[in-house]
């Protein structure tokens, strides 16, 4: 989409994935390897009573549900950044994850706009885990 088709308060739904105990036990191995996401023993006797997903990939998932939504298409220049980053709830394994990605903020420019859009995701209880505003560059 161009810019001057985003329109504020639109909201966009994703479709959904399920995080697998090895998808998340093989991302934490590559880039966030703490116990709660890797040793399933240690992890039980925890505070979460198990293995959870890193909230870096439950982040790196919501975008990638979101991207895949095709709203951006060809028109996106590059992402300029991220805030209010929140991990909500744990991500287990067999968690279903979709995105609600509701546009907050449009910032006209000269040969394009900023748009930025609130994710949300929720599991298969409909229960929020993460939320973050993502604004991207996206010509007109």
């Amino acid at each position: 989409m161009k810019f001057e088709e985003f329109t504020l308060g639109h909201v966009f739904k994703t479709a959904s994935i399920t995080l697998s105990k090895e998808s998340i036990i093989e991302f934490a191995s590559a880039y966030d390897p703490q116990y709660m996401h890797l040793d399933e023993e240690k992890a039980a006797a925890g505070r979460f009573r198990g293995i959870i997903a890193s909230g870096i990939q439950t982040m790196a998932v919501s975008f990638k549900l979101w991207v895949e939504t095709g709203a951006y298409g060809e028109e996106v220049v590059a992402g300029t950044s991220m805030n209010d980053i929140r991990f909500i709830k744990p991500v287990y394994p067999d968690d279903e994850l979709r995105v609600e990605a509701e546009v907050i903020d449009l910032k006209e420019k000269r040969r394009s706009g900023i748009v930025t859009v609130l994710l949300s995701t929720y599991n298969g209880k409909n229960e929020k885990v993460f939320s973050g505003e993502l604004s991207a560059l996206v010509d007109k």
